[in-house]
């Protein structure tokens, strides 16, 4: 049994979630998320409650339980709250600049990398944080992890792109290790 999927979610006051024939439609104040739920768990709305159950015991579909259960949430939460994730650029010379729908990164290659700005995913840059944030999770995570994979930080001098809130364990170098 999915301790998650048992779980009844909350329809809060704005937001309206609709069950069609192959998606989930959630709207509320940020935007409207669409989505296809897998058919091995049964989805119903009852007076501002949603309850999954799982239609078969298959292994399987008890471990989709749990996921579906997830997604829906975030969904719920995604269009009222939003998600955001910050990245911190740390480097000599090692910048980002907002071109259109692009963003353009500085990151000691010999020219800047591009990239497209996903459609529903906003991007501020200032100084050395890149702000991204937007309704869907997966495409904030997503978009998050190709920037950040761009530049991973490396464990002598923490150079490179990482998480706001990401510690970067540091190695120490040739001097340190001699003298020990």
């Amino acid at each position: 049994m999915s301790r998650i999927g048992k779980k009844i979610i909350l329809i809060p006051d704005k937001v309206e979630v609709k069950i069609e024939k192959d998606n989930v439609r959630v709207k509320g104040p940020l935007g409207e998320l669409i989505r296809h739920p897998n058919d091995k768990i049964k989805i119903e709305i009852n007076d501002n409650k949603i309850t999954l159950t799982p239609i078969d015991n298959s292994n399987e579909t008890k471990a989709l339980w749990g996921t579906q259960s997830s997604h829906l949430l975030n969904m719920i939460n995604g269009v009222t709250k939003g998600f955001e994730k910050k990245l911190m650029i740390e480097g000599v010379g090692f910048k980002a600049q907002l071109e259109d729908q692009k963003i353009s990164l500085s990151l000691g290659y010999s020219h800047p990398v591009k990239i497209d700005i996903p459609e529903g995913i906003k991007v501020q840059v200032e100084k050395n944080i890149i702000n991204i944030s937007g309704i869907d999770k997966d495409k904030v995570g997503s978009f998050t992890s190709i920037i950040r994979s761009l530049k991973k930080p490396e464990p002598y001098k923490g150079k490179g792109i990482r998480y706001i809130d990401e510690v970067i364990r540091k190695k120490a170098g040739k001097k340190a290790a001699t003298a020990a």
